[in-house]
């Protein structure tokens, strides 16, 4: 039976794309969907939510009707449309049927590791942090962008260091602690925590996966002190900025690269990879198409595709002599190799504001800023999530509804108001 791309995406959601997969596998899943429908919703996300929990349903239901399927598998359809149903009752505010539904899973959820990963909570053969962290490795690849990868084995390497031959099948909490204290000597909090993050996200899936019985890491983030050690720029700083770059001659690359920063938010290696072709109009709106579409381009993740419109007249930015400028760049907008874009760009940015180099503002800050302001205009999140590139953190919306587009209007409008209140 050919299904339709939605329903084959529905299925993905609840890995019935997989044959292979038991019972205590796709039991495993419905809990992770269980429990993110737990998570709580905007006022005008809730909608959303409902429309997306009744058409995933319906296409469980056809699929059902229509396929092909393992006896686990089928198990798995029924009790996932209970699921649906019970989370748009949660919606409605009678969390009851759903709660109960993840009690039901939460029994025996252990999910058996494939013959090949040899190791086991049962097992009497120690584990090394390093084993682990490998076969972790080894699963998330192909999952994860190339440069979230190289900063996973990064982190693995450091912690397996500090962890060296502790069979962590028997480690105690007294063990964690102590490598707390050896992670922060030297280290500045937002390191320590993304380490730690690491070491949760490791243990978690070992658990899960049946290699530990219980891991002893949770509480170990550092609270006090803990804020991106960014910091976003000011209003006034950042129209100190625009006015400094509208005042660049308009064959200045630095003058649109420093626009765009501020205008969209985007990070500095999104902007490096545009193209002539990646500025559009799109319903009579102007826009840079950030994607992946040619070789060579990377992006931190796929919610980092997005297309962001530009705001005309936003700090006294020309979209006239913006798109003059592009037409007269074919191909990379930015022609210079990355070490000199970055830098000059960086510099370009802390000029007009006296700041210098090392300080805990950067063009990154430019990003904070944006979000501020969105925020401080009461942006609903998943408008602003949209313009900044960033995921939802929720299982079903980020996997299922990460295809379904908010409209460019929609964002236009919600960037035309943030800019307008940053004006007054």
């Amino acid at each position: 039976m050919q299904f339709s791309k939605d329903i084959l995406k529905t299925l993905a959601v609840f890995h019935l794309d997989r044959p292979e997969a038991s019972w205590e596998d796709l039991k495993e899943r419905l809990k992770e969907i269980a429990e993110d429908a737990l998570q709580g919703h905007s006022e005008d996300s809730r909608g959303l939510y409902m429309e997306i929990y009744d058409q995933m349903s319906n296409h469980l239901a056809e699929a059902a009707s229509l396929g092909r399927f393992t006896g686990s598998q089928q198990r798995a359809i029924g009790t996932g449309q209970r699921v649906l149903r019970a989370a748009q009752e949660r919606l409605e505010g009678r969390p009851q049927e759903l709660t109960e539904i993840i009690g039901e899973l939460s029994c025996s959820t252990s999910v058996a590791p494939s013959v090949s990963l040899s190791v086991n909570a049962s097992s009497t053969d120690p584990i090394t942090f390093e084993g682990l962290s490998e076969l972790f490795i080894k699963e998330r690849q192909g999952n994860v962008e190339g440069s979230t990868l190289k900063a996973i084995q990064s982190n693995c390497r450091t912690l397996s260091g500090f962890l060296g031959d502790l069979d962590i099948k028997t480690h105690t909490r007294a063990d964690m602690v102590a490598l707390k204290e050896r992670v922060m000597d030297g280290r500045k909090v937002l390191t320590v925590n993304k380490l730690l993050t690491q070491l949760s996200t490791v243990m978690d899936w070992a658990v899960n996966n049946g290699f530990l019985e219980r891991s002893y890491d949770k509480g170990l983030k550092i609270e006090k002190g803990a804020d991106s050690e960014r910091r976003p720029f000011s209003r006034d700083e950042v129209a100190t900025i625009m006015d400094h770059a509208n005042a660049l001659p308009a064959t200045d690359w630095k003058r649109w690269a420093l626009s765009l920063g501020v205008l969209t938010g985007a990070r500095i290696g999104e902007l490096y990879q545009l193209t002539q072709d990646d500025i559009k109009q799109l319903d009579g709106i102007t826009v840079i198409d950030i994607n992946k579409d040619e070789k060579g381009k990377t992006l931190k993740n796929d919610f980092s595709i997005r297309q962001v419109p530009l705001v005309d007249g936003a700090y006294g930015f020309s979209l006239k002599t913006f798109l003059e400028w592009v037409a007269s760049e074919p191909g990379k907008l930015f022609k210079a190799k990355a070490h000199y874009f970055n830098k000059p760009l960086n510099e370009a940015l802390r000029e007009p504001l006296g700041l210098k180099a090392g300080s805990d503002q950067s063009f990154h800050s430019l990003r904070h800023s944006l979000s501020g302001l969105l925020k401080a205009a009461a942006t609903p999140e998943v408008i602003a999530q949209s313009i900044t590139g960033h995921s939802s953190g929720n299982i079903t919306y980020d996997l299922y509804a990460g295809s379904q587009r908010v409209p460019v209007g929609t964002l236009h409008e919600a960037l035309v108001k943030a800019f307008t209140l940053a004006a007054k």
